[in-house]
Parts: C-alpha cells; sequence; structure tokens
C-alpha cells in the first residue's frame, strides 16, 4: 500500500515590507547587466529557518516551536542596513540588506532550531540576520555588482516593524516561487 503524503517546501520567515530605497538599489544593480535573479518585491523577507520537504503533519508541531521562540519578544523594529555579498566577495551567490535589530532574530532562530532539531530538522550554522534581494547567476558583471555592493555597505534602508512569524510554502516555478503563508504567530 502506497501513502499518501503531502509534502511541501516551506520556511519560517518574518516579511520584509519593500520600499523605495530597495528600488532603487534593484535598479542601480540591473545596470550593471550581471545575471541575476532578483527576489520579487512582494517575495522579500528574512528567513528565520528553511525547512526544506515537510509533511503537512508537522505544521501544528512547527508552530508550535514558533510559538515557544518568540516568549518573551514583543514587537520589535528592525534597521534594514548595509549591503552584502555570501559567501564571499570573489565568488558572490547571494546579494543581502542587513538586517539590524537588538538580537530578537538571533534569539527566535536559535529557539526554532533547538525546538525542531526533535523532529528531525537538521541545525545550521551561525544565523547571520538578512534580506536576500538577489542571486548572482554568473561572474559576469561582477566588478561592476561589488562597486553598488561597496558604495552602499553602510547604508540604511529604512526599519521595519517586526510583529509575527510565519510559516510559508514556497512554490517553485520556473518565473520565480510563490510563497504562500501557512501560519502565523503573533509577537
Amino acid at each position: 500500500m502506497i501513502k499518501d503524503i503531502y509534502s511541501m517546501r516551506a520556511f519560517i520567515a518574518i516579511d520584509v515590507e519593500f520600499n523605495e530605497k530597495m528600488e532603487k538599489i534593484y535598479n542601480e544593480l540591473k545596470k550593471t547587466g550581471a545575471k541575476l535573479k532578483f527576489v520579487e518585491p512582494h517575495n522579500v523577507h528574512l528567513t528565520i529557518k528553511f525547512l526544506g520537504e515537510i509533511d503537512e503533519k508537522l505544521i501544528p508541531k512547527i508552530r508550535d516551536e514558533m510559538k515557544k521562540a518568540i516568549d518573551g519578544i514583543k514587537p520589535f523594529q528592525a534597521k534594514l542596513k548595509g549591503l552584502g555579498v555570501f559567501p564571499n566577495e570573489n565568488h558572490i551567490r547571494v546579494i543581502w540588506i542587513g538586517f539590524d535589530d537588538e538580537g530578537q532574530s538571533k534569539k527566535m532562530a536559535e529557539e526554532v532550531e533547538k525546538g525542531l532539531m526533535k523532529y528531525g530538522f537538521k541545525r545550521e550554522g551561525n544565523f547571520k540576520p538578512h534580506v536576500t534581494i538577489a542571486r548572482m547567476k554568473s561572474r559576469e558583471g561582477k566588478e561592476k555588482v561589488l562597486e553598488i555592493i561597496n558604495k552602499y555597505k553602510n547604508e540604511e534602508f529604512g526599519k521595519i516593524e517586526c510583529r509575527e512569524l510565519k510559516l510559508k510554502q514556497s512554490i517553485l516555478r520556473p518565473e520565480g516561487p510563490i510563497y504562500k503563508t501557512i501560519e502565523v504567530v503573533k509577537l
């Protein structure tokens, strides 16, 4: 007998509202001619934990761990500050904007990590709060991209109010993913 298990690709995140300063960076990066895949403005977020494929039966347990992770954390404000790359300037894969708070996002990420380990989720490395804005597909235009990174490495791109943690489904499509909110936990 074949089991009918519904799975979905999922992650836990804080939504980030796209703003004019971010749009300006997108436009400058587009002018470099580099092969970049931009995160759609309505999909911009801070990933607290990427879960990968999950069984939908785990959703209530994940929601419970999200609730535990925010215990004692009140709504807070974060600065979107600085432009950077992963893994490094020689080999750029991801272009990001920094997410600067007073440790709330790091605490949530650590608590989610600990809580979800008992369900078989792997522990990730050091959590560095950031908002991915683009992925670099080749080395083409790298120097021009680095000029922009250096120009804005200390720039502030606005503030956001963090009031909730979301479990999101990621539906992959060739033209870009669709993110669907599955659960919302209020701070």
